[in-house]
C-alpha cells in the first residue's frame, strides 16, 4: 500500500538568507504537499504595482516594512500554504510573533560558503552591490543567524543536496514535529 499523503497542519513560512532557496524549495514542498505556494515580495510588488526598490525610494523602508508585515499577516489567514519571506522580514520582532502565532517557522540554515556560492554572480541583489560584497554578505550573516536562529524549527542546506533533497528535508522535519496531517482525499 502506497504511504498516506500528508499536508500542512498549519502554514509554513521559510526564513533565512538570500541564497538560502526560500523560493525555490519553497516551491517544491508546497508541490509534494499539494498545498499553494506564497512568496511574500511577490505579494507586496503585486499589491503596490511597483518593485521592491521603488517602494523604497519612494516610500522609505518603514513603509515597506509596515506593508510586509500586512501581506505576510493577509497570506497566513488563509488555508495552510507554503510562505516565503523576503530575507529582512523575519528580522522584524512584530513579523516573528505574527508568524510564531498563526505558522510554524523554518530556517534554510545555509553556511556562508554555500550562499556566496549561490549568490556571487547575480546582479539581482541589490544588497551586495557594494565594493566587497562577501565582506557586506558576511556581515548581513553575522547580524541575522541569531535572529534566523529563533525559527521553530532548521534545515541544514548542503551543497550536494538537491532542491527535491532539501524539499524532503523539509517535509521530515515537519514529520517529526508532528505539524502534519494526513491529506484529504
Amino acid at each position: 500500500m502506497p504511504p498516506k499523503a500528508m499536508t500542512l497542519t498549519r502554514p509554513l513560512v521559510l526564513v533565512g538568507m538570500m541564497g538560502a532557496g526560500k523560493t525555490a524549495i519553497g516551491g517544491a514542498v508546497a508541490r509534494k504537499l499539494n498545498v499553494n505556494f506564497l512568496d511574500s515580495d511577490e505579494e507586496l510588488v503585486r499589491a503596490a504595482d511597483r518593485s521592491i526598490a521603488e517602494i523604497f525610494d519612494r516610500d522609505g523602508e518603514a513603509f515597506f516594512r509596515a506593508r510586509e508585515t500586512e501581506v505576510i499577516s493577509r497570506l497566513l489567514d488563509g488555508k495552510p500554504a507554503v510562505l516565503s519571506t523576503g530575507g529582512g522580514a523575519f528580522l522584524s520582532e512584530t513579523n516573528r510573533a505574527l508568524i510564531d502565532d498563526k505558522a510554524v517557522s523554518v530556517w534554510l540554515k545555509a553556511d556562508l560558503p554555500l550562499l556566496w556560492s549561490r549568490v556571487r554572480h547575480k546582479t539581482t541583489r541589490p544588497l551586495l552591490r557594494t565594493d566587497d560584497p562577501l565582506a557586506t554578505l558576511t556581515e548581513i550573516y553575522e547580524a541575522r543567524t541569531p535572529i534566523y536562529a529563533q525559527a521553530q524549527l532548521n534545515v541544514e542546506a548542503r551543497a550536494e543536496y538537491s532542491i527535491d533533497d532539501m524539499a524532503d528535508q523539509v517535509i521530515a522535519t515537519l514529520s517529526n514535529a508532528n505539524l502534519l496531517k494526513e491529506a484529504d482525499t
